[in-house]
């Protein structure tokens, strides 16, 4: 009892200080904030996602299925990048569980003690879910998606300069928090490049059907490109406020009702340019929205610029 309440205190004590580094955690802790996962919150091809509760607030469980392609080195990649990543757009990762269990089973109608893998990773819970849930929410006015536009521009140039490829960006992907601020998650398939690479190739096409760049099917050649035109794919269902679009026209079916917008547009289009060496690098992109956001400021503001006489 008394090691399950010094556990316990670990874990809040890392909830409650944003500098502290993550931990592993024991499988019996796991086991009890989620009530023996009892409260699933999501699930997708990687497993299972449950709902924690701490005395001082919420977390999300992600219950990995171990499968036959699992493997431990991946398990482990995930758990080195998401130790590396602290940015206020990407989801807070609180620990971590590798562990074995004994589990009493049924085989050939006789019971045996199996030994079953546990991997498991504990983040920050996101109470408004994905972006997916809101791409068609009419009441979602055009500021607020400008600003998760921002968000997530943010959070994957910290990934970028971290050196780091996501390769699964997509609305599913970025959680929104109580505020509705951006947090990207998910870093199953990412793929951190030494210093002074620029791109790797694979004989796997990483990522999720209509957000993967074309030279990964075509080439299997990876670089930052790619993550800007999911990107891009991601840009263009919050600008248009669809799941489902004309690739070729979209743009035209937009009522421009704003330099920004007309901007955003722009940007778009190029992040998904089937070359992607015409794509911009997300340095550039936020450039060129922080730069129309001055451009605006002025406008809104004539007498805020100094002349020089």
């Amino acid at each position: 009892m008394a090691d399950q309440e010094a556990e316990f205190g670990a874990l809040e004590r890392i909830m409650g200080d944003e500098s502290a580094e993550p931990t592993r955690l024991p499988y019996s802790l796991i086991k009890s904030i989620t009530g023996d996962f009892s409260r699933e919150i999501g699930r997708g091809g990687f497993g299972v996602v449950y709902l924690g509760d701490l005395p001082s607030g919420k977390v999300a469980v992600k219950k990995l299925s171990i499968s036959q392609d699992f493997s431990d080195q991946l398990f482990q990649d995930e758990v080195h990048c998401l130790m590396r990543v602290k940015h206020n757009n990407i989801v807070r990762f609180l620990g971590y569980c590798s562990d074995t269990q004994g589990e009493l089973m049924e085989h050939d109608g006789k019971k045996v003690m199996a030994e079953v893998r546990q991997r498991l990773l504990v983040f920050d819970y996101a109470p408004n879910g994905s972006l997916q849930l809101y791409l068609t929410e009419e009441t979602i006015e055009w500021t607020r998606r400008y600003q998760m536009i921002k968000g997530i521009c943010h959070g994957l140039q910290y990934l970028h300069k971290e050196r780091i490829n996501h390769l699964d960006l997509k609305p599913e992907n970025v959680l929104l928090d109580a505020y509705m601020e951006p947090k990207i998650t998910d870093f199953g398939l990412s793929r951190w490049f030494h210093e002074g690479q620029s791109r790797i190739f694979t004989k796997s096409t990483p990522g999720t059907r209509g957000y993967i760049a074309p030279e990964i099917i075509d080439k299997g050649e990876i670089s930052f490109k790619s993550d800007i035109f999911s990107f891009g794919i991601v840009f263009i269902k919050l600008l248009t406020g669809s799941d489902n679009y004309d690739f070729e026209n979209w743009h035209k079916s937009i009522d421009v009702k704003s330099p920004q917008m007309e901007c955003c547009i722009e940007i778009a289009r190029k992040c998904v340019d089937t070359d992607q060496h015409k794509r911009p690098s997300i340095d550039e992109i936020i450039h060129k929205l922080n730069e129309m956001g001055s451009a605006e400021e002025s406008r809104d503001d004539p007498g805020s610029s100094i002349q020089q006489v």
